[in-house]
Formats: structure tokens, C-alpha cells, sequence
């Protein structure tokens, strides 16, 4: 089974854990079977895999974040980076095209495309196995999983099938309704939209070319900023003449809110959180090295990070972005390929990093402009290169490296670095790779 995960977004609705560069499908609120915690596309990578143990799992995804996929889910991924954001359609066609021309999927194989961050049970990803045997048996051009509505949301567009039957062909589709107009579809045996859809690799491809100039993948990703931004409901589904849909009945949600994420997320606490025995339906996510003491709260969510804090009313939470969007600051962490990067303080001329690294795990071999640094090694081992030129080191070392200078840091064990940046400019942009 080859599997399309739309990976995207900067999920301002669960600020501040998440941010630009750190989305909620990266933040870890849920436990896998060993009880450990683990982040939303660490849990649907686990679910897929388990379901089917060959899946070729593609993420489509920015730039941005394909560090902290690497970092979450190593290489058991392969990752297809959009050199900019250009909606859906541009999207699967990328990575359509990267699945052929790079990973030598033929075109009669099935492909299915699902968003990652949906919370579901193991059943939802045999679904999707059953969705791939569905669109490899052709009978229909595209293939669509609906999700069967458990209330007449007006957060969702709806699939109206022909008939009431497990699979269906596709009788039309309706944008998002008022409670009332839901409530008729609901009558119509109507399914939620939820962004799901299976082909045969040929059917995109030939697709992309009667809507794209271009000649293979290469050529597509660089002339990636040139394409139109349209959906892909817009570009193919709603032209389509020959659809199916997969009546899906398990349970699905969608935690794109506090609110939401609150319903499912292992612990109503987390992190240095202390409740007193009047609080009630609260959780607390604490990212911050000092306690948070709550008292008589009552149906409230409170998230703190290096980069806020909110304390909520969890229905009140749901409309969060607007006011987040006015708050401007650079991201206090992120995860990188090679591990983890937290600002711990910032100052005029100054900023305090913390840097962890995974043993066996490098820096880019990098040089910035307008910046000195400082590294002391607080714990572990490492080898640094500095123009060239390396040095062993470990805890206690102090390493100061001047503007100009290339260098880079290979862990030898798993290390962490207090990194001192000091300067007039000091920008994630003044870094240039060699």
C-alpha cells in the first residue's frame, strides 16, 4: 500500500505548543503501547504500520518541517518537500510524481492520500487498506473514504452517495451547511469530507500533466512557485464524473483545537502541573522548568511554552487564532534532524541556546555572518570542526567560534551544548551551508 501524508499547516489553534516551525502533529501528548509519549504522526505512522507492515509511507510536506520528521520518525519515511506552500492539488501532484520518477512506483500501483492528523482507531487504517484494494480494482476513477457523521456539524463539507450501501458511487457534493441544511443530508445517507482518496498513480500523473506544464519531477519541484494555489477538490474531484466512496463508521476526530485535542490527549496533565481537588475537567500542558499550580478551575485548557501562555475555557479556546496571529515572536523551539533546539533566554547583542543532539547525529558544516558563538559542553561527547580543523570534545569544554567561520558538531554520544550566540544581528537567516 502506498500512502500519501498531507503534512501541513502551522496549527495556531494550539499555540504555544505549536508555531511556524513546530505543528501540532509534532507535539507529544499521546501514549503508545508501551506508555510512552508520542506525537500524532508518530501515533499514524505506528497505526499504519501495524495495519499493514509493507505501507511505503510518503509525508508530503514543507520545508519547515521535514526536521522534525526526520527527528520523530528517522528514516522509516520518505519525505517530499514542497519548495513552497501551493495547496493541495500542487502538493499530491509533487509527490505523485516523486513516488514515480524517484521511488519507481509504477502507474497501475493504488495510492491513497490522507491528512495525518486525524485521532482515530487501528479500523479507520484498515479502512484505508480496503480503500487501496478498491481503487486498485478500477472501477471507479477516484475513490473517497466518508466519514459517517455522528451529529449535523457545520465544520465539515459532505459527500452525498447514491444509496446507503458500504461503497457508493458519488451522487454530489455539498459545501460546508448551517445546522439545519446538515441535518436534510444527514436524511441522504451523507458522509463527512474528510480529505480522503485513492487512485491509481497513472490517473494522477496523467492528471497533473493536462493541468501542469512540465516534464518530471524535477522540472515540477523547480517550477514549483509558479503554480496555481487550488485544492485539490477544486482541480480534480469536483470534475470528476466517475467517484466512489467508502462508508468509514469507527471513530474519527478531528483535534485541531484545544477543545478537541483535550478529549483524547493521554494525561490531563503534563509536565510540572499541580490540581487542587476542586479543579475540575482541566488539563494543563507545561513545557516550562517551573510548576503551575491551579485551583477551582473549572472547563479550562492552560498550555505553556517557551513561547506563551494561554489559559482557556476550553469552548472559548476554539477561537484562539485571530488573537494568536497578533502575537509576534520567533519560535522558542524547534526539532531538527539531529535533535532538539530550545531559546532559553534573549537579550539585546545576545541569545542563550540549549542544543541536544542524538549520538551518531551532525550539524550542516555552516557559517554565519553576523554572529559569534559560544559552546559549552554540558554533557556527553562530540567531535567539533572549525574550518577544517577538528577538535574532540566533552563536558566542561568551551568552544568559541567567530563570525566567518565554518563549522559543525558531530555527536559522538548523545550531547548537549549550552550555544551563547553573541552579535548585533542575530537571525535564524544568517546561516549559510556549505
Amino acid at each position: 500500500m502506498n500512502i500519501i501524508l498531507l503534512s501541513g499547516g502551522s496549527g495556531k489553534r494550539l499555540w504555544p505548543l505549536s508555531n511556524d516551525v513546530r505543528s501540532k502533529q509534532f507535539i507529544k501528548l499521546f501514549k503508545n503501547e508501551k506508555g510512552e509519549y508520542e506525537s500524532m504522526v508518530q501515533r499514524v505512522y505506528r497505526q499504519i504500520t501495524k495495519v499493514d507492515p509493507e505501507a511505503k509511507v510518503t509525508i508530503a510536506t514543507s520545508k519547515s518541517q521535514a526536521s522534525a520528521i526526520k527527528n520523530q520518525l528517522g528514516e522509516n519515511v520518505s519525505i517530499c518537500v514542497e519548495p513552497c506552500r501551493r495547496d493541495t492539488f500542487p502538493a499530491i501532484a509533487l509527490a505523485a510524481n516523486y513516488l514515480h520518477d524517484v521511488l519507481g512506483v509504477k502507474e497501475d500501483e493504488p495510492v491513497v492520500v490522507c491528512p495525518v492528523d486525524p485521532y482515530v482507531e487501528d479500523t479507520y487504517y484498515e479502512a484505508v487498506k480496503e480503500l487501496a484494494e478498491l481503487a486498485q480494482a478500477g472501477n471507479a476513477g477516484l475513490t473517497l473514504m466518508g466519514i459517517e457523521p455522528t451529529y449535523p456539524s457545520e465544520k465539515y463539507g459532505y459527500i452525498i452517495p447514491k444509496d446507503g450501501n458500504n461503497v457508493s458511487a458519488v451522487k454530489e457534493f455539498k459545501e460546508k451547511p448551517d445546522t439545519e441544511t446538515a441535518k436534510k443530508y444527514l436524511a441522504q445517507n451523507a458522509l463527512w469530507n474528510a480529505g480522503i482518496f485513492a487512485f491509481k498513480l497513472g490517473y494522477l500523473i496523467d492528471k497533473a500533466h493536462s493541468m501542469i506544464d512540465y516534464k518530471d519531477y524535477q522540472d515540477m519541484f523547480d517550477r514549483y512557485d509558479q503554480m496555481t494555489k487550488i485544492s485539490f477538490d477544486y482541480a480534480v474531484v469536483e470534475k470528476e464524473p466517475s467517484i466512489q466512496v467508502l462508508r468509514y463508521s469507527g471513530d474519527w476526530k478531528d483535534v485541531g483545537t484545544w477543545n478537541m485535542m483535550a478529549e483524547v490527549m493521554a494525561d490531563k496533565a503534563k509536565g510540572k502541573a499541580i490540581m487542587d481537588e476542586t479543579c475540575e475537567n482541566t488539563n494543563v500542558v507545561n513545557e516550562l522548568n517551573i510548576p503551575i499550580l491551579c485551583m477551582g478551575c473549572k472547563d479550562m485548557i492552560i498550555a505553556a511554552s517557551g513561547d506563551g501562555i494561554i489559559i482557556s475555557d476550553k469552548e472559548r479556546s476554539g477561537y484562539m487564532k485571530p488573537y494568536v496571529e497578533k502575537i509576534e515572536t520567533e519560535a522558542m523551539f524547534a526539532e531538527k534532524s539531529w535533535g532538539t533546539y530550545t531559546v532559553v533566554d534573549v537579550q539585546n547583542g545576545s541569545m542563550t541556546v540549549k542544543v541536544s543532539m542524538k549520538a551518531g547525529e551532525s550539524m550542516s558544516y555552516h557559517m554565519h555572518h553576523h554572529r559569534d558563538e559560544v559552546w559549552t559542553v554540558v554533557s556527553g561527547k562530540g567531535v567539533v570542526t572549525i574550518d577544517s580543523e577538528k577538535q574532540d570534545v566533552k563536558a566542561g569544554d568551551v568552544v568559541t567560534i567567530k563570525a566567518g567561520c565554518k563549522h559543525m558538531v558531530e555527536a559522538i554520544t548523545n550531547l548537549d551544548i549550552v550555544e551563547v550566540q553573541i552579535g548585533n544581528e542575530i537571525s535564524v537567516d544568517d546561516k549559510e551551508k556549505y
